[in-house]
């Protein structure tokens, strides 16, 4: 990357013994929006601890802006953390929360109620600023909360799982606003998830964690059209996953012929919309059927093990023990460099 901004180099993190995060190297850019993806446990919060300074690092370094931030501490880093529940003051108003911060670093009179009205203004709450935590909703909380590390003017900004909270709706909403405040101000972002939507639809780049480790990183299209191991294309969506070897597909029922001479790869990996369903050299038995809207998933019993197929809900359905036919078209399948 010609632009880093911030740069984990060789960082391991542990809690005592035990070993959170190996070896991590990441580069991020200036005014990126970058998203940390994967089940709980995987290291994406400990990584965003020890950027915030709330977990020293074991061994490697963190550089901000050029400068190496490994042991400075965190309230000298100029990082903003917005924490999963807000951490909003119950008894403070939507004005002071913002100022809290600012009140502490001395900042007072004109020069304090300007950043604080901007502040207030950039996340769209201005009429709400005389009023407490209690009489918003969870999204205007977690606005306050943005709001709040967002008058700190920080380098980079943290979000520990910031839409978790909040129901479908408001999630939706939410996203939009972040990403508005993000590509406004052009702080660099980087937000926790376990979320797959949400790093999709926010992230200029998302980084796959697993096992304290990165298993991918790329932009939103290439995480999702391109994955590279098995993890990944799970994490995303593919649910049809197979192993290759010497050619077929390795199933519970032993290797299988694929119809068209398979590709030099780890595995591959097929969406259950890129089953194609009704004919085709397989064949498998509805164990269960749901009905999703425009689409309708069907989970097949078959010789290659339990395979998930989705299609037009506007076609006739299929019986739980109904027998069908079915293929695995090589173009639509995403090819894996690692399975393990």
């Amino acid at each position: 990357m010609s632009d880093v901004y911030l740069q984990l180099d060789k960082l391991t993190l542990a809690y005592g013994d035990t070993v959170a995060v190996k070896d991590l190297d990441l580069s991020i850019a200036k005014g990126e929006l970058v998203a940390l993806l994967g089940p709980s446990g995987c290291g994406k919060t400990t990584t965003m601890r020890s950027i915030a300074g709330l977990l020293a690092p074991a061994s490697g370094r963190i550089n901000l802006d050029g400068a190496d931030i490994t042991r400075v501490s965190a309230n000298k880093r100029a990082v903003g953390l917005v924490f999963q529940s807000y951490a909003l003051f119950p008894h403070l108003t939507v004005y002071e929360n913002v100022a809290f911060g600012l009140r502490l670093k001395g900042i007072n009179g004109q020069t304090l109620d300007s950043r604080v009205n901007a502040g207030i203004k950039s996340v769209g709450l201005s009429s709400f600023a005389s009023r407490k935590p209690a009489e918003l909703s969870g999204g205007q909380q977690q606005r306050v909360a943005l709001a709040r590390s967002m008058v700190m003017e920080p380098k980079v900004l943290l979000l520990d799982e910031p839409l978790s909270n909040l129901d479908a709706r408001l999630r939706l909403e939410m996203r939009a606003e972040l990403q508005r405040v993000q590509k406004e101000t052009g702080v660099t972002m980087i937000f926790v998830t376990h979320d797959q939507a949400e790093a999709l639809a926010l992230a200029d780049r998302i980084v796959v964690m697993l096992n304290g480790g990165i298993e991918q990183i790329g932009t939103p299209e290439e995480i999702y059209n391109k994955p590279v191991s098995a993890f990944v294309a799970d994490f995303v969506g593919f649910e049809n996953v197979f192993k290759l070897q010497n050619g077929r597909l390795v199933t519970p029922n032993g290797a299988i012929e694929l119809s068209l001479p398979a590709p030099q790869a780890a595995g591959l990996a097929w969406r259950p919309s890129s089953v194609a369903l009704g004919s085709g050299p397989f064949q498998g038995a509805v164990r269960g059927t749901s009905f999703a809207g425009n689409t309708r998933e069907y989970l097949l019993d078959t010789p290659l093990g339990r395979v998930k197929a989705e299609v037009d809900a506007s076609l006739p359905p299929h019986e739980i023990g109904a027998s069908l036919s079915f293929d695995l078209p090589l173009a639509a399948a995403a090819t894996l460099t690692r399975f393990g």
